[in-house]
């Protein structure tokens, strides 16, 4: 495939303008490796990795291929703590408790955002790409990766995100459209009600920004890359057609849940973290949310969820497990992440060529 838009592969070194999502509990080393050796970007997912985790897997990438990879954070606010919401919270999912014979008090970890700790993590490795959700660090912790020459990108789900971000020196935006699994990288407002799909996003991010625009959000395969491309995108950021590969971490029931499901199958949900986030309806979802007033904020709202999650999947149940997925698990394809790589390159050229005529 020859790109004619040659500014991510220009300024990432790849040979094709596709990101590897770093979906956190789903992305591995392995799957890293075998995106970038195949010419994309892969990602580590750092943001639910100890820094003894996230030093562990940068030694496996880096062992594991020569060639450019990104690393990805949270950047969120701690929350203020809210005695009284976090109560309703808990009494909300008390006959779940009792239902699964958990302890009232139980506690699930929590997510931490990107500090200086992880800042000084990410200088020793130089990974050539950082990326971040929910926003940036802050502008010391900016200037540091700046100055080592590591490239920053983070999303945006509107324009106006988009050029915030610019305008704090990142060197390209993903666009995330409503469509994309996982957590909304929303952080300019919190309204989801009115966050535009990727093909109505892409364009306008891509009129409202000078730097190169990656487009996430249902794209799944060549006709998607091609699609975005015609949109004025520079590239792609893909998630869920990554996580039937065998080099994903997709616990077995999540793999089970994303072969059945269809375009019908995924809502925005703030019941497992607080934050708006897509993924497959299950049990509590329809029940609590998918937008429950109760859940406490981000990452709060996990503390007291993710105790439900274990002793529910150790009698076969996904009941209370967050099976993201964006609105296109129909194309996720079981396949090693290389040969999915070099599937959608050649489709997009397919696309491309059909188009043209």
């Amino acid at each position: 495939m020859n790109w004619q838009d040659r500014r991510l592969l220009d300024l990432f070194g790849i040979e094709h303008p596709i990101l590897q999502a770093p979906m956190a509990g789903i992305t591995s080393p392995q799957l890293a490796i075998a995106s970038s050796e195949a010419g994309a970007l892969g990602s580590i997912a750092g943001a639910m990795l100890s820094l003894d985790g996230l030093r562990q897997e940068f030694q496996m990438v880096k062992q594991g291929t020569s060639r450019p990879f990104n690393v990805n954070f949270f950047t969120h606010k701690a929350p203020t703590p809210d005695a009284a919401r976090d109560a309703r919270w808990r009494e909300r999912l008390a006959p779940y408790y009792r239902e699964l014979g958990v302890p009232a008090d139980a506690k699930g970890p929590s997510r931490a955002a990107f500090d200086a700790a992880a800042c000084d993590l990410v200088l020793e490795y130089q990974p050539k790409v950082a990326s971040f959700h929910f926003g940036l660090p802050d502008r010391a912790l900016m200037q540091r990766l700046k100055a080592a020459r590591i490239l920053v990108i983070a999303s945006a789900t509107t324009a106006e995100e988009a050029r915030w971000l610019e305008g704090e020196g990142v060197d390209a935006v993903i666009a995330q459209g409503a469509e994309a699994g996982g957590h909304r990288g929303m952080f300019l407002n919190d309204d989801i009600t009115r966050q535009a799909g990727t093909m109505a996003l892409v364009p306008q991010v891509v009129d409202a920004v000078k730097v190169p625009v990656i487009a996430a959000g249902g794209i799944g395969d060549g006709r998607g890359i091609a699609a975005a491309l015609a949109l004025g995108a520079a590239g792609v950021q893909i998630g869920t057609a990554f996580m039937l590969t065998p080099e994903a971490k997709t616990a077995p029931m999540h793999r089970a849940a994303l072969k059945q499901a269809n375009d019908n199958s995924t809502t925005l949900t703030n019941v497992f973290t607080g934050r708006p986030a897509r993924g497959i309806v299950n049990r509590v979802v329809r029940e609590v949310g998918p937008m429950s007033p109760d859940a406490p904020s981000f990452p709060l709202a996990a503390e007291a969820m993710q105790p439900l999650r274990a002793p529910a999947e150790a009698k076969g149940s996904t009941d209370f497990t967050a099976l993201w997925s964006g609105q296109a698990p129909t194309l996720a394809r079981e396949m090693p992440a290389g040969q999915l790589v070099a599937a959608m390159v050649r489709e997009t050229g397919v696309a491309f060529s059909r188009v043209s005529g």
